[in-house]
């Protein structure tokens, strides 16, 4: 809700991969983490390892304008995690584009062979673009048993699971690209040459840096003697710990006493963190410079200082102490910096630590002679690496392409990620130069697909049949025919224009005029929950938009363009307007019966709309002058909307669009004057409110009238923004949806993610391993802080009285205070018995899930939420719910507490000292404790299992005393 949704985003500037964050954002905040994740894995196949160990803070999160506020930045890293692993517990595998023809169809150069050298994140990246491209026959070779290059090897399991990596290994196999592992350059005399010969026309190269850089300090050192460097200790650590990495059951490396690691790189930081998780004391981070010229992320540093690392500065290796064959010191030099900004190592300045294991990160290189003589005939640089144009990719070899760290230019994964999808571009522009093609310098990689794309939105109301249902509404943003042409570029399935009238009844605004709501609270920005407007109908002419009809069909026939009219009570005024918008070619009419301020002095509008026999009348002149449908636009400003529709029906008219907003006063400042006021007098007048704030009016609206008139066609507005809430709308009985506020909130391309939301929700529906979803929310887990958490009776079983966190009541322990350290304990001692029973993990063979029900269409799940409204003298007052408190998620606030004691039934007691609240048997299932806890599902509503009986205060008198 806090991203500003910026113009000209400067996160997404900063971002290697150029993710569209404010969309994916905008996804998140709707809760269609499909339309999320469909952005980012467009940009970037590796979306989910990058939104684990992406350093954000020097990337996208850097560049986001809320640095300027109290509140601080966006954690856009998060939220990316967030929605690519709801993606993936979605289990729906990628496609190919849908426009391409079947592979059998395409052109001969989509069925030339490519190899890509090293499995990691570049060549990852590179052969899901290949693909996504078109082509074919795509092989990865990669030297190791696993998939995922340095992504697997040396990024611990707490920061990147190896199942992520899989993950998205198995999301590029869906489109037919195949690894070959135990298979490498200078590995059974693969070369550049054989490659060549056995009929690959183009190679990328994406096998990182191989080797350590050595100081010569360590010359000689081995393992066993408490020596390693990070490609060795890493790699160890990645095998121990990662489940479906290896198949072996390698224990950790044996790490003891106090350790030393060298360096002051992202890779150090692992190594520290690391070494602590395998039995080390103590951890020194020992650099040559100052905190200032650290290259490590905040994030990595920070992780490292919490499991309390200690870092020394200014400190230069000099010699390895051994005693026994075995380290036990190191000793230092200090650096120091000069004036002309050199650094100086003052040999008189010796520092010597104790350490039993010594850690070398130093960085990477490449330096096997064989590799580098398996990649001739390219050239290499002054610093023993492949050159590589930095915008191609390309070596001097054309048909070879390098990115990654081998290339020299990437020092993160996501830059890796980068790499290779510019590489994948310029490699399709050389295949396809081969044969003739010309392909553009800009690149045009296609997006990411799944079966959820393929889903059918269209719908067909009135005899017209509208691409989507979304469209935007007779208000602001149909304020002129460039609006309405940018709204249908951007993918909008319909458009009401802005209300017009004969020139007789044309009007000036006054300003100000659309002010934002308080319903909200303090929120500025974007995301107001409403807006009020005391704004009239369009400035403009009728002959404008009638001109704007003829032209805007012409150029946008698939879309359904509505035009919105009104009049005052006269039947020739009626007529001729609305034959005036048929001859324009509209498709439809909208008439206003319900602008709920200004309009209604003139005799137009709510003065219309509010009297059944008028809107029955003007129904009948529409239905005498047009043979195009026309809809009533509605008022929620009467006692019974229905009656309205009803008349509408009756008139002929072929539909009915409810509603339009609600009056109402928005608010007084504290010394009485109104806002908006107009001119020095201050003045104002009842507005129209709209927004979700008015979303209950809306639905309420829309389903009496579904369920009076079965089958009637109903445009519905009103807080729609979102594929969920235009869901709503449809299950109350609409058939088409108009926006506005979520607009005026954002712009028009919260289109996109309105009808990639709507499709997952349709599709998801057919999934039935995934029923228990709410949408596209999956079940909250049992969790703290978003990281799941057992439950500490099921740990401990029965009291223990051995146990070293026993105490009087140990299933009982809240979280916080010396509470949380006994929590921490009995998990700890936990984790080592399952440690001490472990067997290999093996990742599970990749099911989709597949649809096992049609896929419902739009017309499927109109008004499917009628059978359940109904009457209060329908509902049943036997069957019970009670509130149940799951303890393991609860933070101890007291709010349920607080809300059932001064506002509920005082069934709820809180413990002075656990601060954990407990559910009585006097609870009544009000159901206000769960809408103020602020944890989601942590209060759920369960059947009661005793009979309800209500507290009557005295007993029921069988004869009145008074």
């Amino acid at each position: 809700m806090r991203c500003l949704k910026c113009a000209d985003a400067p996160c997404q500037k900063s971002c290697p991969t150029n993710l569209d964050i404010k969309s994916f954002i905008t996804s998140i905040a709707n809760k269609n983490y499909y339309g999320a994740a469909k952005m980012i894995f467009s940009d970037n196949p590796l979306g989910l390892t990058c939104g684990m160990v992406c350093p954000t803070s020097d990337l996208c999160v850097g560049g986001c304008n809320l640095y300027a506020t109290e509140e601080g930045p966006i954690n856009i890293g998060g939220l990316q995690q967030f929605a690519t692993e709801v993606f993936k517990a979605m289990n729906i595998p990628q496609i190919r584009n849908p426009s391409l023809p079947s592979p059998e169809d395409m052109p001969e150069a989509y069925h030339v062979k490519i190899a890509l050298l090293g499995a990691g994140p570049a060549s990852l990246s590179c052969a899901s673009f290949l693909a996504r491209l078109g082509y074919s026959n795509i092989t990865i070779f990669e030297k190791q048993e696993y998939v995922g290059g340095l992504s697997a090897s040396e990024i611990p399991q707490f920061r990147l699971p190896y199942d992520v990596v899989n993950f998205e290994a198995e999301l590029m196999k869906d489109l037919g690209v195949k690894i070959i592992y135990s298979k490498g350059l200078a590995v059974d005399g693969m070369t550049l040459r054989t490659l060549k010969e056995d009929g690959y026309e183009a190679v990328f190269i994406g096998i990182g840096l191989p080797e350590p850089n050595r100081d010569s300090v360590f010359q000689g050192l081995r393992m066993d003697q408490g020596f390693y460097t990070s490609k060795d200790f890493l790699p160890l650590v990645a095998v121990a710990s990662k489940p479906g990495m290896c198949a072996c059951q390698s224990p950790l490396p044996s790490i003891h006493g106090t350790v030393i690691v060298l360096g002051a790189g992202d890779t150090a930081f692992d190594c520290a963190t690391s070494a602590l998780r395998c039995g080390a004391r103590r951890v020194f981070v020992v650099f040559r410079k100052g905190f200032t010229n650290i290259r490590a992320v905040p994030e990595e540093m920070e992780l490292a200082k919490e499991e309390r690392c200690e870092f020394l500065p200014f400190l230069s290796p000099r010699k390895v102490v051994l005693r026994s064959g075995h380290i036990v010191a190191m000793e230092f030099v200090r650096t120091e910096q000069g004036s002309d900004g050199n650094w100086k190592e003052d040999e008189d300045q010796v520092v010597r630590l104790k350490a039993d294991v010594v850690i070398s990160a130093f960085g990477s290189v490449l330096s096997d002679s064989k590799v580098i003589e398996a990649m001739t005939p390219i050239k290499f640089n002054r610093w023993g690496l492949p050159e590589v144009d930095p915008e191609t990719m390309q070596t001097s070899e054309p048909w070879v392409f390098a990115g990654g760290d081998i290339s020299g230019h990437a020092n993160t994964t996501v830059e890796s990620v980068n790499d290779g999808k510019q590489a994948s571009w310029y490699m399709h522009r050389y295949i396809q130069s081969l044969y003739g093609a010309v392909v553009s310098t800009t690149p045009e990689l296609p997006l990411f697909y799944t079966p959820i794309d393929l889903v059918d939105i269209s719908v067909l109301m009135a005899g017209l049949k509208f691409p989507n249902p979304f469209g935007i509404a007779s208000a602001t943003p149909a304020t002129s025919s460039s609006m309405i042409r940018r709204a249908f570029e951007a993918g909008w399935g319909f458009a009401v224009t802005k209300t017009f009238s004969l020139d007789k009844d044309i009007v000036t605004n006054v300003s100000p005029r659309i002010v934002r709501g308080v319903t909200s609270g303090p929120i500025y920005g974007p995301g107001q929950g409403s807006f009020l407007n005391i704004e009239l109908i369009s400035e403009k002419t009728a002959a404008y938009w009638c001109k704007s009809i003829t032209e805007l069909k012409s150029d946008f026939p698939k879309q359904i363009l509505i035009a919105s009219i009104m009049c005052s009570y006269s039947k020739d005024d009626w007529t001729e307007l609305s034959k005036m918008a048929e001859a324009a070619g509209a498709d439809a009419l909208e008439l206003n019966l319900s602008c709920p301020h200004g309009m209604g002095e003139r005799g137009m509008g709510l003065a219309c709309g509010q009297d059944p026999e008028l809107v029955r009348n003007i129904c009948r002149w529409v239905r005498q002058a047009v043979q195009i449908p026309f809809f009533a636009k509605l008022t929620p400003n009467v006692t019974d909307i229905v009656n309205i529709a009803v008349a509408a029906q009756e008139g002929g008219a072929d539909g009915v669009t409810a509603t339009n907003t609600v009056s109402g006063l928005m608010g007084l400042k504290a010394d009485g004057t109104p806002w908006p006021a107009v001119g020095a007098g201050l003045r104002t007048t009842y507005g129209g409110v709209s927004g979700n704030a008015i979303r209950p009016i809306a639905l309420r609206a829309v389903s009496a009238i579904a369920r009076a008139l079965p089958g009637f066609p109903i445009l519905a507005t009103g807080g729609i923004d979102s594929a969920e809430s235009g869901l709503q709308f449809l299950h109350s009985g609409a058939s088409v949806l108009q926006v506005c506020s979520a607009i005026q909130n954002q712009d028009f391309t919260v289109i996109d993610d309105y009808c990639t939301g709507l499709r997952a929700l349709l599709y998801l529906k057919s999934i039935e391993e995934l029923e228990d979803w709410n949408g596209q929310s999956p079940t909250t887990m049992r969790h703290q802080k978003g990281k799941p958490v057992s439950g500490i009776a099921d740990l401990i079983g029965k009291e223990d009285p051995s146990a070293s966190w026993n105490t009087a009541t140990p299933q009982k322990l809240p979280s916080f205070g010396p509470y949380l350290e006994q929590r921490k304990k009995i998990i700890a001692e936990n984790k080592m018995k399952l440690k001490e029973q472990g067997t290999a993990a093996v990742l599970p063979e990749k099911k989709h899930f597949i649809p096992k029900k049609p896929i419902p269409a739009i017309k499927d799940v109109i008004g499917k939420a009628l059978q359940y409204i109904g009457t209060y003298g329908e509902l049943c007052n036997t069957e019970q719910v009670v509130a149940l408190i799951d303890e393991e998620m609860c933070i101890n606030c007291g709010k349920c507490y607080m809300t059932c004691n001064d506002s509920g039934y005082q069934a709820i007691q809180f413990d002075a000292e656990t601060h954990l609240p407990t559910v009585t048997d006097s609870c009544t299932g009000c159901t206000l404790c769960l809408s103020v806890c602020p944890i989601i599902d942590c209060i759920l509503m369960v059947p009661r299992t005793t009979p309800y009986e209500p507290r009557r205060g005295l007993p029921l008198a069988l004869s009145p005393l008074c």
